[in-house]
């Protein structure tokens, strides 16, 4: 039996090496965290933001580490030469330049598939690869470190302790640096081109006798054309409908304005999804949830001095109330929407009292009181589900005034198979109020009233004639149509256990397909 040689490596490495591993530990150990945070943001406009996203981005980052463990170490058992490692780095630098150019036609691609499981296919095709040649750096490290010195476990400590600060350096950059102020793919163009440099500064501080100087310019080369390439494309691509005037990133994804080439129609999109529709010239909204939230509000509360909207949105509904003489209060998460809302969609921060905040985190602290609460967040292509809770219903009864109505903006299905989210919704706010009613157009978007009252009451009478004629007919048909629900399809979501992402799935995978569609054409 041949006896296994142990690679032969130089035993006396500089300390300007040395220290240079530990800096190379620390640089792919950011890289990673950030290749798995931003590539779920990346994949948001395409397949959105579930927790099958998470799990699939998650599954790919655990398989990825995994295999380039194995490979690392299967790698350095067989030459110990540290230009294999930055080669290494190299290609996943490479790599991710080219994900941000392959990204949306793969993602299209993968549509075809179930959420979960083109989630899981787009987020391989995209990020295995470099994750897994970034993985290598920890056992190729370890390797080297104990040819090369006595105290092994020192070694090991101090370049595991260091791989995992870059990680945690690389994880509070991305979410409290990069994300919220910078487009994604400059992020990663950035990672990238941090890579690309790590490998430039060993291939020519340290790597001139090993004869890969020239196949380690042609790869920087080539990882800096693709970045090149791949801005070209981000700066002047415009969308098919209309032109874009507002591009910027943010905490809760990527936030657009386009103005439609037929006529004076302004679009306010979300990662990709239409959330509003403006008339800049007539000052209104060409959205029928606007005039549905302020109208059900207007009609089933007696008299309307106070009022509560969780989620700006671009401030339409607020300012509406607030221009009736009510006296407006806002909790909105993302202040990125706030400047959006008040240069392109006639929004007047002075006109109500505006909180950062999350709708929960806002109801836990307030102690005001409202005559109406209007409820229309959404994050993405779905409402976030702890809002939807049956705690999270119980705290907005609270801050209702007696005779007060909570009012409601959702999108899903009120019949058949897929009805899951709908029927519960309504299972759950009936396990709070007394009274709860259902308004539906047929368009998707579903309008929920609740109120202590032990019977509805409608104070006033809708008026139809200030609505824009664009949607004027769309909103009598909702305020005509009341529906009810299959209470046995549903069940009382609670903070512990509310399972809407999985059940609702299907209603979202056809919203991302239409999106797809449209954004295509």
């Amino acid at each position: 039996m041949k006896k296994q040689t142990t690679p032969a490596i130089d035993s006396t490495l500089s300390a300007g090496l040395r220290r240079f591993l530990y800096v190379t530990a620390a640089v792919t150990g950011a890289a990673i965290l950030i290749v798995e945070i931003l590539g779920a943001k990346m994949l948001a406009p395409y397949v959105g933001t579930s927790h099958f996203v998470w799990t699939a981005q998650i599954a790919v980052t655990l398989l990825s580490l995994a295999t380039g463990y194995y490979f690392g170490g299967w790698l350095v058992d067989r030459s110990a030469k540290l230009s294999r490692l930055y080669a290494c780095i190299l290609v996943a630098a490479i790599y991710l330049c080219l994900t941000v150019l392959i990204r949306e036609r793969v993602a299209y691609a993968c549509l075809e598939y179930k959420l979960a499981i083109g989630a899981l296919l787009t987020s391989a095709a995209l990020f295995f690869v470099p994750l897994t040649l970034l993985a290598t750096t920890g056992p190729f490290l370890v390797r080297v470190l104990m040819l090369s010195a006595n105290a092994i476990g020192g070694q090991v400590g101090r370049l595991s302790a260091v791989s995992t600060l870059g990680s945690v350096a690389g994880t509070a950059l991305i979410g409290y640096a990069l994300i919220p102020f910078l487009p994604n793919s400059i992020t990663m163009f950035a990672t990238a081109g941090a890579l690309l440099l790590v490998a430039a500064i060993y291939f020519f501080a340290w790597g001139r006798g090993e004869n890969q100087r020239g196949n380690a310019v042609a790869g920087i080369l080539l990882g800096l054309a693709l970045g090149s390439l791949g801005l070209r494309v981000e700066n002047i691509s415009q969308p098919a409908f209309g032109e874009e005037i507002f591009r910027a990133n943010s905490n809760f994804g990527q936030l657009q304005v386009i103005d439609h080439n037929s006529g004076p129609r302004r679009f306010y999109l979300n990662d990709f999804l239409t959330q509003n529709i403006y008339d800049p010239a007539a000052k209104q909204s060409l959205a029928m949830f606007t005039h549905m939230l302020h109208g059900l509000a207007r009609a089933y509360t007696r008299q309307i001095d106070d009022v509560l909207c969780i989620g700006l949105g671009v401030g339409i509904v607020p300012m509406q109330f607030a221009r009736t003489g009510a006296r407006v209060e806002v909790a909105e998460i993302n202040p990125a929407v706030v400047p959006l809302a008040e240069k392109f969609f006639d929004f007047d921060a002075q006109k109500l009292r505006l909180t950062i905040a999350d709708g929960r985190e806002f109801l836990n602290r307030s102690t005001n009181r409202f005559d109406a609460i209007i409820l229309d967040a959404f994050l993405g292509d779905s409402s976030p589900s702890h809002l939807m809770t049956r705690e999270a219903f119980d705290a907005m009864r609270r801050h209702l005034q007696p005779g007060g109505t909570l009012v409601m903006n959702c999108f899903g299905e009120v019949q058949g198979v897929e009805d899951f989210f709908i029927a519960s919704l309504d299972k759950t706010l009936r396990a709070v109020f007394r009274s709860v009613r259902i308004h539906a157009s047929g368009n998707g978007n579903v309008f929920f009233v609740a109120t202590d009252e032990p019977e509805f009451k409608q104070w006033h009478a809708p008026d139809f004639e200030p609505i824009h004629p664009a949607v004027r007919e769309t909103v009598r048909r909702g305020f005509d149509g009341i529906i009810q629900t299959d209470a046995a399809h549903g069940r009382v979501l609670t903070d512990d256990f509310n399972p809407v992402d999985y059940y609702d799935a299907g209603n979202r995978e056809r919203i991302r397909r239409l999106l797809a569609a449209a954004m295509r054409n």
